[in-house]
């Protein structure tokens, strides 16, 4: 009976932890001229949470982190830069850390080297509240440079 009500337990912890989903991401692409763009992409971050910077800490947190598919369609120009990152003490990590709240935005330059390829973007990332924090995850972005 104990291993049925254990199984359940960590059953309904597993689910719960899944269905928490504080931070949704989008991505999309301007153009600057006929082969070169950037690749914008946000988070949408609930109220009570926060995501991190890209900034490496010694502190705990993943850091928020960005591959693209390698392709001989395009080449990335740079490095993926952020805005609105902000330090604060989080209690999670007893430390002063670079935190999102609300939104975060990050652009990537890209040179195109054929006509409209779909880029593939792997987004690592982390995000806690004040109770807790969710496992790392992956989510897998596209968009179109048409």
């Amino acid at each position: 009976m104990r291993k049925i009500i254990l199984a359940i337990l960590i059953f309904t912890l597993s689910t719960s932890f899944a269905q928490q989903n504080p931070v949704n991401w989008s991505a999309t692409y301007k153009s600057i001229n006929s082969t070169e763009g950037e690749i914008i992409i946000k988070a949408f971050i609930e109220k009570g949470w926060h995501t991190y910077s890209q900034r490496p800490t010694d502190a705990g947190p993943i850091p928020t982190s960005f591959k693209f598919t390698d392709s001989k369609q395009f080449t990335l120009v740079g490095k993926t830069e952020e805005s609105n990152a902000h330090e604060e003490f989080v209690k999670a990590f007893d430390a002063k850390i670079f935190v999102f709240n609300g939104t975060a935005e990050f652009k990537q330059k890209v040179k195109l080297l054929s006509k409209a390829p779909t880029i593939t973007i792997n987004v690592e990332f982390m995000s806690c509240n004040d109770q807790m924090c969710l496992p790392p995850k992956t989510v897998e972005l596209s968009v179109k440079t048409q």
